[in-house]
């Protein structure tokens, strides 16, 4: 048995999970950490490197790494993939003119990452809050379409596609619960 497996047995039986929060600068990223956290959201500044908080969820311990989106950043990503379980991607839904820019990104820096097959993905469609209902489920199937998800990830129970809001908390305990009931 090597290094790695018995590291991941005592992480299972820890109920930790390391989640990497990923997505393009200014998507919503710490916005929504800090609304797991139950913290002040009134004054985010753009992460310059990384941050790390610790969600307790029904018994589990989720070490959400949230890491800075802006293109300077995005080529050290890679330094944070090691022992990750599961990857959220974060899509501003304010700045679909970008995501093409994202879908690019996801790809080539996540998908396509020997050290990632396996993992878990969870896409957040952020700031829902600020869009018109009736809007919701285009931007969603035009968000799935860019991505792409089925023949990037043919594997249905290796990821999932959410509408939330960093800022009301809509959605966010969707994602806590699909999280926690993965099979690790």
């Amino acid at each position: 048995m090597g290094l790695l497996s018995i590291i991941k047995k005592q992480k299972i039986k820890d109920k930790e999970i390391r989640i990497l929060m990923l997505g393009l600068d200014n998507s919503g990223k710490t916005t929504i950490t800090k609304k797991l956290l139950n913290q002040d959201i009134s004054t985010i500044s753009p992460t310059l490197g990384f941050q790390i908080n610790t969600i307790n969820y029904n018994d589990f311990n989720l070490n959400v790494w949230d890491i800075g989106g802006q293109t300077s950043l995005r080529t050290f990503w890679g330094n944070y993939f090691d022992q990750t379980d599961i990857v959220i991607w974060v899509i501003d839904c304010l700045s679909l003119e970008r995501l093409n820019e994202s879908y690019q990104e996801l790809r080539e820096k996540v998908i396509l990452q020997d050290r990632l097959i396996g993992i878990y993905l969870v896409i957040l469609i952020n700031k829902i809050d600020l869009l018109d209902p009736e809007l919701h489920e285009d931007i969603c199937e035009q968000v799935a379409n860019t991505l792409d998800l089925p023949s990037q990830i043919p594997q249905k129970d290796k990821w999932t596609i959410q509408m939330v809001s960093g800022k009301s908390g809509e959605g966010l305990p969707n994602i806590l619960d699909w999280i926690v009931t993965r099979e690790y």
